[in-house]
Formats: structure tokens, C-alpha cells, sequence
């Protein structure tokens, strides 16, 4: 019911930035609220881990080796969920997904991700 479009990986030297931005489009109606809104990243051989999400009531989380480093940010009006990354690092490489769950309508509940992303950091 929800499409996600993700923008911004690529590639990067260790220690530079890259900004990873998610639009939410609904195929019918209008996205009323949100539950949750994130990034999760999946590197070869490792399970998908969350790195950064925004709950309901505003709570944040962040994956331990990028505090200090991401920012998870999100805007209700573009429907847009943001994750900065500073300092970038070499296990930072991965495929990053965003995911968004919440209603349509104030009725329909929904739970989509994005295609997924790369991310690659070198030194």
C-alpha cells in the first residue's frame, strides 16, 4: 500500500559522509500517522541489524557503533525518513533498507521497505 523510495548510497572514503534519504508514497489515500520509521543495514554474511529508528512517541534508537556518528530524522509533512551518516567507517559497508510502518486513512496499517541501497566505505 506504501511504496518507499530510497536515494543517496554509494560510494565513500572512511571518514567522509554520505546521506541516505526514504520517500513514502501511499497508492491510495493519505498516510495518516506513523508507528515507526527507520534505516536497517545487512552486511555480507551478517544479519539485517536495525541502525536507526524513530518509534512512536518520538523515541529514538541507535545501533551502538553508530551513536555519536548517524542522525535518524524524519518529516511528517514530506513524508520523508533521513539517516545521516558522519565518520564514516570500513564496517559501515553494507545494504541499507528503510522501513516505515503506520496507517492510511486512520484504518489501513501498513509496513513497507525499500529496495535497499548500497553503501560501500574504503580506505
Amino acid at each position: 500500500q506504501v511504496q518507499l523510495v530510497e536515494s543517496g548510497g554509494g560510494l565513500v572514503q572512511a571518514g567522509g559522509s554520505l546521506r541516505l534519504s526514504c520517500s513514502a508514497h501511499a497508492d491510495r489515500g493519505d498516510i495518516t500517522s506513523i508507528h515507526f520509521a527507520g534505516w536497517f543495514r545487512q552486511a555480507p554474511g551478517k544479519q539485517r541489524e536495525l541502525v536507526a529508528g524513530i518509534g512512536r512517541g518520538g523515541d529514538i534508537n541507535y545501533e551502538d557503533s553508530v551513536k555519536g556518528r548517524f542522525t535518524v530524522s524524519a518529516s511528517v509533512r514530506e513524508k520523508t525518513v533521513t539517516l545521516q551518516m558522519n565518520e564514516l567507517q570500513l564496517g559501515d559497508t553494507a545494504i541499507y533498507f528503510c522501513n516505515v510502518q503506520g496507517r492510511i486513512d486512520n484504518f489501513h496499517l501498513f509496513d513497507s521497505w525499500g529496495q535497499g541501497t548500497q553503501v560501500t566505505v574504503s580506505s
